[in-house]
C-alpha cells in the first residue's frame, strides 16, 4: 500500500545521520545564550564573500530570487525555500537539503535549529521564530510561513544586516489550540486508514515469529529481552542502519547500554533487519517485505521519534505514517495483530477529567504539542483499521521510569529529567497526580499481552499506581531531601535561572522544553493531569500471575536515582546538607602508651547525623562530628575534621575466632590547635558474655599521628545515664518537616538500629551454642588455642 507513504521526502544516504533526531546535545547552553553565539561567529565572516552558500548548492536562479543580503522575494516561495534549504544543508551532516525535506529527518539536532535561525535571521534577514522551525521544519513550509507575514514588515535596505534584535528572555505566550495546517494534515492521514487491506482474524495462538520496530529504545530493547525470556518466538528487529553489519553493532551497543545482554543465545533468536519505519515498506526490499507478510505471525510497533519540541508535520512520518506501515504489513498475507505503542499523551488536553482504558480521547485541537498529536493520530488511524478486520491493541504507557534493580533510565524521557530536576534543585511544582511506571513493569506487562491472544485487541493503560504530589514530597522528605512545592510558573523560572546558572549537558533538553510554548503545554497537561485508570491491565496482571502495580515510589527509584546521581543529572544528599537526623554521644574513659595501663583521661563529645535513610540503608554509615579531649594527645581539645561510624561493618563478622563481632566501627580525623592531625580508630564489639548492656556503650580505640601507627590506646564508655537521654529521647530531626514525617523518621531510625544491633548481641551467643553441640571428635587448630 505505498499510497500510504506518498508525499514522503527522499532519504538516501541519510538513515545513518537521522539517528540523531531522539535526542538534542545543548552543551550546556541556553537558547538565548547559543543564539548570541551564532550570531558573533556569524556577524565575524566578511559580507561579500560566499563561504557558507557555496554555489554548488544555491542555483544561480535562486541567488536572483533572493539576494545574499536584504531580502525582498515578494511571492517567489520557491527561490526563498531553496535559500533556507541551502542555509539549513550546513547544520546537517550530509551537508545539504532538499526544500520539501524535514531539517530533523536528515539528521538535525534541536542546537542545529537554534543556528538556522539565527544564519536565517543573520543572512538572509528572515526572523523566523524557534518554534516555528520545531512545528514544521521544511524549507518550503518555513518560506510559505514567513511569507505570509512578510507584508507587515519592511524589507532591510539592500546590503545592510538587520538590525539586532533584543534577546531579553521572554516567555511567549503558548498556544491555546492546535495549528490550521496541522489539524487539515491530521485529518488528511487519519483517512489514510481507509486503503488499508482487508482482512480476517489471526490464528489465536503465541506469536513464533514476531517483528519488532524500536528495539534499540529504552523501552523497545526491554521488551527484546523479555519477549525472548517469556516466549519461544524469534524476533525480528527492523533496526535504522545503512547495512545489516552496521544494524547489528546498533541494536548490541543499544542493549548494553541498559545493562542487557547481548549473547550468543540472544542473538541466535534475533534477526536484524536495517530498515526505516518512515520509508515505504519499511525501507526493506518488495521481496523481504512480501517473505515477512507471509511469515510473521504478529508486529509491535515499539519505534517513534519522541521529541517534545518538534511540530506534527515533523514527526508524523515517524509516529504517524510508519504506523500505518506496520498495520499494512500486519493486514497483508497471514492476518497477524498488531500491538502499538501509544502513550497516555493521547489525553493531554488541559482540564480533561478522565484517563480510563475505555474513555475518550483528548479533542485533537486541542492538543498542541507535536509529540502528542502524532500519538493520538496514530491511535485513531490504528482504530479506523480495526474497521478492516485487523486486531490492534493499544498499549499506553505514561512516564517510564528506570529499572528497579539495575537503575538503567532513558536520559531524554521527561519523567527521568523532571525527577533529576526535583532532586536537583530541591523543589517540585504543584503536580496532580505522576502517571509513571518503571520500564521492568512496563515491559513484563506489555510482553504477557502480546503474548496472550485473550488480550489482544484491547486498550491498556500501563501507568502503573499514579504518584501525588504527597506521595512525591514524603518519598525525597525520607530520603533526606526536603523539597519546596512552588506553582508551575514559579518552578519552571526557578529551574531555568539554576540551570542556566549551573549548566548541567545531560538536563539540556529541560531546558528546551522549558523554553518552548508548545511543550510547556504539554508539560502543563502532563502535571494537571487526573490519575489514569487501569481496571483492564489490573485484571489481565491479575489473570497471568505478574507482578502487581505497585507506586513508583523513593524504593523503587533507589537504583536509577544511584545512576542519574552518577551521571550528574541528580544529587544526592550530602554530609554538608542540613542533617536528617541527628543526636548526641558522649564518652568517658581513659588512654595510655599502647601496651601500657590507660590512666589517661579521655572523653569524646559527639554529634552524630543522617543526610539521609539512603546513606543509612545503602552505606550503613553515620557521620560525625564534635570533639576529643585527651591530654595524652594535646592539652587543647581536637576537633573532629571529618568522622564515620559503620553500622555491622563486614555484616558484623568476627575478627579473631569467632569470639568478638564488630558491633559499631569508627573511623576519625582530628585536628589539634596546633594544626597537627590525628586519627582515632574504635569498635564496639559483642560477645558471648552476660554484661550485653555495657557492650553497646564500651568503645575500644587506638589514636595516633596522621601516617603513623597507633601511639595511645584504651577504652571509651558511654554512661548509663546518659544512653538514653541522648541517643532515644534527645533525637533531632530536620525541624522543616511535619510532625508526622517526624515520628516516622525517629521510628525508623530506632527500629532499623535496634534491629541491626539485636543481630549483631544475638551473633557470638548462636556461635557459642553452636560449638556446645559440636560433636565432631577432632578439634579444629582454632578450638585448641580457644
Amino acid at each position: 500500500m505505498r499510497e500510504v507513504n506518498e508525499g514522503a521526502p527522499t532519504y538516501a544516504g541519510q538513515r545513518a545521520t537521522a539517528e540523531t533526531i531522539e535526542r538534542g546535545d545543548g552543551g550546556g547552553l541556553s537558547v538565548d545564550a547559543l543564539l548570541a553565539k551564532v550570531r558573533t561567529a556569524t556577524a565575524s565572516t566578511p559580507h561579500g564573500t560566499d563561504v557558507a552558500t557555496p554555489a554548488a548548492v544555491v542555483p544561480d536562479a535562486v541567488l536572483d530570487v533572493v539576494p545574499h543580503v536584504g531580502l525582498n522575494v515578494g511571492p517567489h516561495v520557491e527561490g526563498l525555500a531553496a535559500a533556507i534549504a541551502a542555509a539549513a544543508g550546513r547544520h546537517l551532516p550530509e551537508g545539504h537539503l532538499a526544500p520539501d525535506a524535514d531539517f530533523f529527518d536528515a539528521g538535525g539536532t534541536s542546537v542545529g535549529a537554534v543556528e538556522l535561525v539565527a544564519t536565517l535571521e543573520d543572512e538572509l534577514g528572515i526572523e523566523i521564530a524557534l518554534d516555528d522551525v520545531f512545528a514544521d521544519a521544511r524549507p518550503t513550509s518555513l518560506a510559505h510561513r514567513w511569507l505570509s507575514i512578510a507584508g507587515t514588515r519592511p524589507a532591510p535596505a539592500p546590503g545592510v544586516l538587520p538590525a539586532p534584535v533584543s534577546r531579553t528572555p521572554v516567555t511567549p505566550a503558548p498556544y491555546s489550540t492546535a495549528r490550521p495546517e496541522d489539524l487539515d494534515q491530521i485529518l488528511a492521514d487519519l483517512a489514510l486508514a481507509d486503503r488499508l487491506p482487508w482482512t480476517d482474524d489471526p490464528e489465536p495462538v503465541p506469536p513464533r515469529r514476531i517483528l519488532l520496530t524500536g528495539a534499540t529504545g529504552f523501552l523497545g530493547s526491554h521488551m527484546l529481552l523479555d519477549l525472548l525470556r517469556h516466549s519461544d518466538a524469534h524476533v525480528y528487529c527492523l533496526v535504522r542502519a545503512a547495512d545489516e553489519e552496521a544494524a547489528v553493532a546498533r541494536l548490541g551497543e543499544a542493549l548494553k547500554s541498559y545493562e542487557l545482554p547481548w549473547s550468543s543465545e540472544v542473538r541466535r533468536r534475533v534477526t536484524v533487519l536495517p530498515g526505516d519505519i518512515r520509508r515505504p515498506h519499511l525501507g526493506l526490499s518488495d521481496e523481504l517485505w512480501t517473505t515477512l507478510t507471509h511469515e510473521l505471525d504478529s508486529v509491535v510497533g515499539v519505534a517513534a521519534a519522541v521529541d517534545f519540541l518538534r511540530g506534527y508535520q515533523s514527526l508524523r512520518q515517524s509516529n504517524v505514517i510508519g504506523s500505518l506501515t506496520l498495520a499494512e504489513l500486519a493486514a497483508t498475507g497471514r492476518p497477524k495483530p498488531l500491538h502499538h505503542i501509544s502513550s497516555i499523551a493521547v489525553f493531554n488536553e488541559v482540564g480533561i477529567t478522565a484517563m480510563g482504558e475505555d474513555d475518550p480521547l483528548a479533542h485533537v485541537d486541542r492538543l498542541v504539542a507535536g509529540y502528542d498529536q502524532t500519538k493520538w493520530a496514530a491511535e485513531v488511524a490504528l482504530r479506523r483499521a480495526r474497521d478492516h478486520g485487523l486486531i490492534v491493541t493499544a498499549l499506553r504507557p505514561g512516564g517510564i521510569g528506570g529499572h528497579t534493580r539495575t537503575g538503567a533510565y532513558n536520559p531524554q524521557d521527561l519523567s527521568s529529567g523532571l525527577i533529576s530536576a526535583f532532586g536537583r534543585f530541591r523543589t517540585v511544582p504543584a503536580f496532580n497526580h505522576l502517571n509513571a511506571a518503571p520500564v521492568d513493569w512496563v515491559s513484563r506487562v506489555a510482553v504477557a499481552v502480546i503474548c496472550e491472544p485473550d488480550a489482544w485487541g484491547y486498550d491498556y493503560n500501563l501507568t502503573g499506581v499514579p504518584n501525588t504530589l504527597d506521595d512525591v514530597v514524603r518519598d525525597m522528605a525520607l530520603g533526606g531531601m526536603h523539597v519546596r512545592v512552588q506553582d508551575w510558573d514559579e518552578w519552571r523560572t526557578h529551574a531555568l535561572a539554576r540551570l542556566d546558572a549551573e549548566p548541567v549537558p545531560e538536563l539540556a533538553f529541560l531546558a528546551r522544553v522549558l523554553q518552548s510554548p508548545t511543550a510547556l503545554k504539554l508539560c502543563e497537561a502532563t502535571l494537571k493531569g487526573p490519575a489514569a485508570a487501569a481496571e483492564r491491565t489490573a485484571a489481565l496482571v491479575e489473570a497471568l500471575g505478574l507482578r502487581p502495580a505497585a507506586r513508583y515510589d523513593a524504593q523503587a527509584q533507589l537504583r536509577t536515582f544511584e545512576r542519574l546521581a552518577e551521571d550528574g543529572l541528580a544529587r544526592l544528599p550530602h554530609r554538608d546538607d542540613q542533617p536528617y537526623l541527628w543526636f548526641s554521644e558522649t564518652t568517658e574513659g581513659g588512654v595510655g602508651p599502647v601496651g601500657a595501663p590507660a590512666d589517661t583521661p579521655c572523653s569524646m563529645a559527639l554529634t552524630l547525623s543522617l543526610a539521609s535513610m539512603y546513606q543509612l540503608v545503602k552505606e550503613r554509615r553515620v557521620d560525625v562530628t564534635g570533639e576529643l579531649a585527651c591530654a595524652a594527645v594535646h592539652p587543647e581539645p581536637l576537633v573532629v575534621e571529618r568522622g564515620d561510624v559503620w553500622i555491622r561493618p563486614e555484616e558484623g563478622i568476627p575478627q579473631r575466632h569467632g569470639m568478638r563481632h564488630r558491633l559499631l566501627s569508627y573511623r576519625l580525623t582530628l585536628r589539634d590547635a596546633d594544626g597537627g592531625r590525628w586519627w582515632l580508630e574504635g569498635h564496639k564489639y559483642a560477645r558471648a558474655r552476660r554484661d550485653v548492656w555495657r557492650q553497646t556503650r564500651a568503645l575500644t580505640v587506638e589514636i595516633g599521628h596522621e601516617g603513623a601507627p597507633a601511639a595511645l590506646a584504651g577504652e571509651l564508655v558511654v554512661p548509663a545515664d546518659s544512653y538514653l537521654r541522648d541517643q532515644i529521647d534527645g533525637i533531632k530531626v530536620d525541624p522543616r518537616l511535619t510532625s508526622q514525617e517526624k515520628r516516622a523518621a525517629k521510628l525508623t531510625w530506632l527500629a532499623w538500629f535496634g534491629l541491626e544491633m539485636g543481630r549483631g548481641l544475638l551473633s557470638p551467643f548462636a556461635r557459642a551454642a553452636a560449638d556446645l553441640l559440636d560433636l565432631r571428635r577432632t578439634p579444629t587448630p582454632s578450638e585448641q588455642h580457644r
